[in-house]
This record gives structure tokens, C-alpha cells and sequence, in this order.
């Protein structure tokens, strides 16, 4: 099958498009800079703009396309910029004779208000659902993987942070997904008719609370840290103080801190009777996790 990957340099994008081409499709990369992309043989790379109407319309000569495209920064026009973006990849899309989009986007009950990410994340799947196509929706907490923002920034809090005092809303319940798990569920649904219109919910075998995330990642790196939780500590003073402490930026803390405070766990787990995954435990993603950013870091 011919197929798009849009956001094909980020974390997710750089290691569905290899899976792809080992599913054996056609794959085209669209980017915003083919200088930041070293693709694998074969696929074909669009310079393209999701902004810019008319500048990836040679992209969409597919038959899926693959939309992981979000901002992940605090700027105050993030969520119109997703919403334009997501509005023009639907005409575009739908114009073209697109069949099908696969769109990741993020857990989350919208009665549980969601943090401005969360609700930007479901604002562009309701944006999408509005194509010419059908659209299906996978939704994920966080994806656990060497390059993953969210990741990274637990990684660095547990190494460098021998007791931590955090917000109350590290207790809220997290379901982690191991990143070679999320390919291949991606991947996967490609290739069964039935789940063309659907929304699905991943997740990896555990549900854990931050905290335990913190602490097991701690293990990993052989000192497990002690957790203070605070409750008047705000999501503002916790961006900044994680900004301080590792080297995440405090405008791509911010939206990650906010987001602790909602649930996100798999509601409906249908997906793996469609597409059975032996799933990764969270201890067995961290390893993978960490043994390719020490490879990363050491390159």
C-alpha cells in the first residue's frame, strides 16, 4: 500500500517509517526540513508545510496517510496552529481521494477536563473525523522510548534528583506503552479493513501512578528517589522547577506537568483482539529505553 507519514522526523514518525517499509509499503515522508531527515532507502521525502495549504498536496498521491503532527510547546497559539493544521490536512486529504488516516493522539475522559494539550490533542481528532476518508484514532499516555519529551523528562528528574517534592497529581494513574508496542499497533491496524473508522484506546500491561514511574526508572539507573508530594505546588511553579532541574524546556515542561492531573488509562481495550500485541512490561521498555539513549548519547 502507498502510504504518508506526516511528522515522519519525530519521535514516533523516525521509527514507524522503517516499520512500514518492513510491513512492505510504499512509504512517503512528509517534512518541513530535509536537511533534519536521513531517510531509509526507498522512501520518497516531501518538503511540506501542514500551515501552508497547497505546499504537501504532492504527498497525498497515497492511499493512507499517517497524521502525528502536534505541538508540544506552552506558546498561547498552539491550539489554533494544531486546529489549522488539521484542517488543512483534511480538505488536502479528502481532495486528493485519501482512503484512510491514522491519527495518534492522547488518552483521556473529556469529563475528567483535560489539560489544554489533552483537549487540543481531541480537538484535532474531531477536526479529522471531518474528512472524505475514514479516520482512525489510536489513543496513548505516554510512549515510553529513548527520544520520547516525556520520558526524558522522568529519566532525568529520578537521575538527578535524590528526593524530589512533587505535586499531588503524581498519584494520578498513568498507563505507559512501550514505543515498539505503539508501531506495531499502528502498523497493524493498517491492515485490518475493519478498523477503518474506529477509536481505539493503547496501553502497556500496568497501570502505574508518576510517582512509580519515577521511582521503578530510579531502580533503573540505581538509585530510586524519594517523592515528597505537595499539594499547593502548582503546575506553573513545577514546569519551572523541572525546567531548573533537567533539560527540558520550561515551555515543553509546562504542558506535561498540567497534563498529570488527568487519568490515562485504557478505558477499551478492543484493539487487542483485533490486533493481539504481547505487550511490554514498563521495567522491559525502560531498558530498551535506556540502553538506546546511552548508545544515543555516547555516538
Amino acid at each position: 500500500m502507498r502510504v504518508l507519514v506526516t511528522g515522519a522526523t519525530g519521535f514516533v514518525g523516525r521509527r514507524l517509517v522503517p516499520a512500514l517499509l518492513d510491513a512492505g509499503h510504499e512509504v512517503t515522508a512528509l517534512v518541513r526540513d530535509a536537511g533534519r531527515y536521513d531517510p531509509p532507502p526507498g522512501v520518497r521525502v516531501v518538503v511540506g508545510d501542514l500551515l501552508d495549504p497547497g505546499s504537501f498536496d504532492a504527498a497525498l498521491d497515497v492511499e493512507a496517510a499517517y497524521y502525528l503532527v502536534h505541538s508540544m510547546t506552552a506558546r498561547d497559539d498552539f491550539a489554533d496552529r494544531d486546529r489549522r493544521a488539521a484542517e488543512n490536512f483534511a480538505h488536502a486529504a479528502s481532495t486528493a481521494g485519501v482512503e484512510r488516516v491514522l491519527y495518534l493522539g492522547g488518552l483521556g475522559e473529556e469529563q475528567d477536563r483535560l489539560s489544554a494539550h489533552l483537549r487540543s490533542r481531541r480537538e484535532v481528532e474531531r477536526v479529522l473525523e471531518t474528512g472524505d476518508y475514514a479516520l482512525t484514532t489510536l489513543r496513548a499516555a505516554i510512549i515510553v522510548g529513548s527520544r520520547s519529551t516525556g520520558f526524558e523528562m522522568v529519566v532525568q528528574l529520578a537521575s538527578r534528583l535524590p528526593v524530589m517534592v512533587t505535586p499531588r497529581w503524581v498519584r494520578t494513574p498513568c498507563q505507559p506503552v512501550a514505543i515498539d508496542d505503539a508501531i506495531t499497533y499502528l502498523v497493524g491496524v493498517l491492515d485490518v479493513p475493519e478498523t477503518a473508522g474506529e477509536t481505539y484506546d493503547i496501553g502497556g500491561p500496568e497501570v502505574l501512578t508518576y510517582a512509580e514511574m519515577l521511582r521503578r526508572t530510579g531502580r533503573h539507573l540505581g538509585h530510586e528517589p524519594i517523592i515528597l508530594t505537595v499539594p499547593v505546588l502548582t503546575p506553573r511553579l513545577s514546569a519551572y522547577w523541572v525546567g531548573l532541574m533537567t533539560d527540558v524546556p520550561w515551555s515543553v515542561a509546562r504542558p506535561l506537568i498540567e497534563g498529570l492531573k488527568n487519568p490515562v488509562v485504557v478505558r477499551d481495550d478492543r484493539l487487542a483482539r483485533v490486533v493481539p500485541v504481547e505487550r511490554t512490561s514498563f521495567d522491559e521498555a525502560v531498558r530498551h529505553a535506556l540502553a538506546e539513549r546511552r548508545e544515543r548519547l555516547d555516538a
